[in-house]
């Protein structure tokens, strides 16, 4: 970055333990000041990478989110409160900013990141930190970057695992050169639907800023074409290597993306074959009654299942369905409702039921969400 003018007597005194490390000094510092970071996402990854670059005195900061902060949210996106609830995650992690490091200038972009607005977003700032939590996002992120010639830090966690790198077309290899094709569409599930160590967030969003301000400042070796490996169970890094496709097509234009990844509005709807949270309920008194027969199939995994589940459902995860593990289990001679947390899960099952030749099959419309708030509004949710 070219550096910002002098430093204030008070920014001298607040960032003084960098400007007495050599590597940074007060030029590095004046970068920082200049540079205008965008992140992708308020949440996990985002929390620690908002804090940390806020603390670090980057001078701009740009935060892409359009959820509301949830008590679950609370296990690991510390950059939120409890009288944060409800509210919109871009004005929390504002507030927070605010409160650490009055200097930034926060800009807040209360929108779903896509293919229309992305680069014209990205237009306004040097550098792009990537939290995001879903396969087409990254994507996204990916080619918008490319073709804007810009350099993003890209973070990704699960469960106990996480990964960090830095992508950068113009010099480098690229996300696509790490994952030239997308997974099947709900095969990796979301970490709302396995599950996230908390404490992972934190290694791996402060990574992400470690290299931020690497990019920015000019030093040290940043991790353009390694990816680094976190094993929170085992309390080690490693690190892989990755190379530029040589015969890779240039990025030029963005796509469809959700289409790139197999979410396809009828696989996320599958509204001809829906039941809702009410004739679920009817369904079941019926079966209870003896005048009704059909199989209610749980698709989640087993912590899911552990916290809240529907009365009389068997829970079939869906990898195992997906695979083909499971089909012996799931009878053709009789109705089928499958049901998840939302209906994502359990429209992609009832996809590929039919692939397998199911036809007295459907999905519960909202999942157990619609379920709780329809049904049972004293089951929890999470």
């Amino acid at each position: 970055m070219e550096p910002a003018g002098e430093l204030t007597p008070a920014e001298v005194e607040r960032y003084s333990r960098h400007l007495i490390i050599p590597e940074i000094g007060t030029l590095g510092q004046r970068r920082l000041k200049n540079a205008r970071v965008l992140v992708i996402g308020a949440g996990g990854l985002g929390s620690p990478a908002l804090l940390y670059l806020a603390a670090a005195g980057v001078g701009t900061i740009g935060i892409i989110d359009d959820d509301t902060v949830d008590l679950s949210n609370l296990q690991r996106q510390v950059i939120h409160g409890v009288a944060d609830v409800g509210r919109p995650k871009i004005e929390s992690a504002r507030d927070a900013i605010a409160a650490l490091n009055p200097l930034v200038d926060v800009r807040l972009h209360d929108v779903r990141l896509d293919a229309a607005n992305a680069l014209e977003l990205f237009a306004g700032y040097d550098l792009i930190l990537d939290g995001a939590d879903n396969f087409a996002t990254r994507y996204l992120v990916n080619d918008a970057a490319a073709i804007l010639g810009k350099p993003y830090v890209w973070g990704s966690i699960f469960r106990f695992d996480g990964q960090v790198s830095v992508f950068w077309e113009k010099h480098g290899p690229t996300y696509r050169d790490l994952y030239p094709e997308a997974p099947p569409a709900g095969s990796v599930p979301s970490c709302g639907e396995g599950g996230v160590f908390g404490m992972l967030c934190a290694a791996v969003g402060s990574l992400m800023v470690t290299e931020a301000v690497k990019l920015i400042t000019g030093v040290g070796r940043s991790l353009l074409g390694r990816v680094a490996l976190f094993d929170a169970l085992g309390g080690s890094w490693r690190e892989i290597r990755v190379s530029k496709d040589p015969a890779a097509e240039p990025i030029t234009e963005l796509t469809d993306y959700e289409a790139f990844c197999g979410i396809t509005p009828a696989a996320q709807s599958g509204t001809e074959h829906t039941v809702t949270a009410t004739q679920l309920a009817t369904m079941l008194a019926s079966r209870k009654a003896g005048l009704k027969d059909f199989e209610l199939v749980d698709v989640r995994e087993p912590g899911e299942y552990d916290i809240v589940r529907i009365d009389g459902a068997v829970l079939i995860p869906q990898g195992r369905i997906l695979a083909g593990d499971a089909w012996a289990e799931i009878p053709q001679d009789k109705d089928i409702v499958f049901h998840c947390k939302s209906g994502a899960r359990s429209a992609n099952v009832l996809a590929a039921a039919r692939k397998a030749g199911y036809e007295r099959i459907s999905h519960l419309d909202g999942g157990i969400l619609a379920w709780v708030r329809d049904v049972e509004p004293h089951k929890p949710v999470y």
